[in-house]
């Protein structure tokens, strides 16, 4: 691999950005697609197919075949809540491969006995949301139903990059949410970005099912195109 190419590749790995390697399979020739050039690139269907689905693998095009090695971020979930569910959430959100952090001032709920090995932040949301970067594979999940913990970071998320953002409460406690964050300012577009609501609409009730819920939505919002349709393998 080129020098350039490899030094480039790892400052957006470092900086937690996205991009697709393509090798020409013929010519032996290498060249690096950042992903907010993958729109306008020849072969841009292709490569936000592969980068959406986190895959790497050999195409077909008109010129020969093409090798994309897909490079992204791992999810980051930021829970606002120290409580069951995110208990149930974690070792889940592990399994897929993504990266937790709990947010919660409480420090009764936030505590390393309920929450080991996890990157747990016993502070305001307000200040603990300044000191963590958010970017486009962030998920935010508010999960207090407590709105002076919530909404601060609801507030952050929603003037961020972030793929998901999802709400915990009733359509009721939903209505009021809106109206606080309409009074805050933000448009209709901006809240239509909230989950709520949170999680697939499967029924569930315990936490672990709340909990699936929310991953699967996550998944989807992920995966999925902006139609709600797979990308074909």
């Amino acid at each position: 691999m080129d020098l350039r190419i490899l030094t480039k590749l790892n400052a957006e790995r470092a900086a937690r950005r996205a991009a697709v390697l393509v090798t020409d399979i013929k010519k032996g020739t290498q060249r690096l697609v950042l992903e907010e050039d993958i729109l306008n690139d020849p072969l841009g269907t292709h490569l936000g197919d592969a980068l959406r689905m986190g895959r790497s693998g050999m195409i077909e095009t008109e010129t020969g075949q093409v090798f994309l090695t897909v490079q992204a971020p791992s999810v980051r979930i930021i829970a606002i809540g120290a409580v069951h569910i995110s208990q149930a959430l974690v070792p889940m959100a592990r399994q897929l491969g993504h990266d937790v952090i709990i947010i919660d001032p409480r420090t009764a709920f936030a505590s390393p006995e309920r929450f080991p090995d996890v990157t747990l932040i016993a502070e305001w949301p307000d200040k603990a949301l300044q000191t963590l970067g958010s970017d486009r594979y962030t998920a935010y999940v508010m999960l207090t139903h407590d709105p002076k913990i919530d909404d601060p970071a609801l507030f952050h998320a929603l003037r961020s990059d972030a793929f998901y953002i999802g709400a915990l409460g009733s359509r009721k406690t939903h209505g009021s949410r809106l109206e606080r964050l309409r009074t805050e300012g933000f448009s209709d577009t901006d809240i239509s970005r909230i989950k709520a609501p949170i999680g697939l609409p499967i029924g569930a009730i315990s936490p672990a099912e709340i909990a699936i819920s929310i991953l699967g939505e996550i998944t989807a919002s992920l995966r999925l195109k902006a139609d709600g349709t797979r990308v074909s393998r």
